[in-house]
């Protein structure tokens, strides 16, 4: 291992530089979480520092979720105001000039806000998760520099701590080697979770495509490019994966498992209109509501329908079907 911290330098130095209020606030919350974990008898080397890198999973998906809770919601207003996006669009085909533009993007602008509807809330996730992503990777890269005293201490980790960090060992591989680092079953601990983090992803791309595709939206272009997210995220884990240190990949294995949940209950809440996952969940609200109805003693949904059906044949049946003629309205005279 070189005795320079490469991402420390360079391009890559001012942009950590930059990061470091957070990867701060990581050393922290890794730190206290790894002390809670020793006051309740767990050694301080070893399974308590493995658990306190998932605990900072916990912790960022759950300052994310509101986020993706509100992008699920935008998204799903974006679909509804389809027609109307449309409309409008189609309004203005054709039409160049600075004016109609103008006019076009007025009008779009006020459809979203009068809809509650934001066309960038579904980057906002990823634009968060990013940076948090980078930051644990740099301070995970990082400690076994500070334990060896190649560099400063970084946060809560000073260089006792990096040390004790860097001799815990999980599945019997230490958390700070990497593929090329490692030993014989180093490597297939390693390449074991490699394949993980590309199984959990591949799974939830697939799944969603499945359950979350609406039929009418489909073309071959969209299935192809569908096909190629499928298999190309997966195959850059493997390459980038294994250029990793094991802490890493215990956090970002424990990330897309988080990230696997999420999807399934994205599909359960918020499924995209006429996909399958859309009408099981219209299917799953129909009997909710009908348990509800029974619950209450009130009639269900097809005994309302029916009910409805009969007391319009009742009025028909009273009021006759001669069809009632239109009232002619008095002419003014001249």
């Amino acid at each position: 291992m070189s005795d320079n911290f490469l991402l420390d330098s360079g391009f890559w130095g001012w942009l950590y530089k930059l990061l470091t209020p957070v990867e701060w606030l990581m050393t922290q919350v890794m730190y206290w979480f790894h002390k809670l974990l020793t006051l309740i008898g767990m050694p301080a080397v070893g399974l308590s520092w493995v658990l306190s890198i998932i605990f900072l999973v916990i912790v960022v998906q759950a300052c994310v979720f509101p986020l993706f809770y509100k992008q699920m919601k935008s998204m799903r207003g974006m679909q509804a105001i389809q027609p109307k996006m449309m409309k409008i669009q189609n309004k203005y085909k054709g039409k160049n000039d600075p004016a109609s533009k103008e006019a076009m993007q007025r009008e779009m602008m006020k459809l979203y806000k009068d809809n509650n509807a934001n066309p960038a809330g579904s980057c906002l996730p990823m634009l968060i998760q990013g940076p948090v992503f980078m930051c644990m990777f740099y301070v995970l890269s990082a400690i076994p520099y500070i334990a060896r005293g190649k560099r400063a201490p970084l946060g809560a980790f000073d260089v006792a701590t990096a040390q004790e960090f860097s001799s815990t060992t999980f599945f019997g591989t230490k958390v700070s080697d990497t593929f090329t680092t490692a030993g014989t079953s180093g490597k297939i601990v390693i390449g074991i979770f490699v394949f993980a983090m590309c199984a959990c992803l591949w799974y939830m791309q697939w799944n969603t495509m499945r359950r979350n595709t609406a039929p009418a939206s489909m073309n071959k272009q969209t299935e192809r490019m569908q096909k190629m997210m499928l298999w190309i995220f997966p195959v850059m884990y493997i390459f980038s994966g294994v250029a990793m240190p094991f802490a890493v990949l215990v956090y970002w294995l424990a990330n897309n498992i988080c990230n696997l949940l999420r999807s399934f209950w994205q599909l359960h809440e918020f499924p995209t209109p006429g996909s399958p996952a859309a009408e099981d969940k219209e299917k799953r609200d129909h009997d909710n509501e009908n348990k509800r109805r029974a619950a209450k003693g009130l009639p269900s949904i097809e005994e309302e329908k029916l009910i409805e059906a009969k007391q319009e044949a009742e009025r028909k049946a009273s009021q006759g079907h001669q069809r009632q003629q239109p009232q002619r309205k008095n002419r003014r005279k001249k």
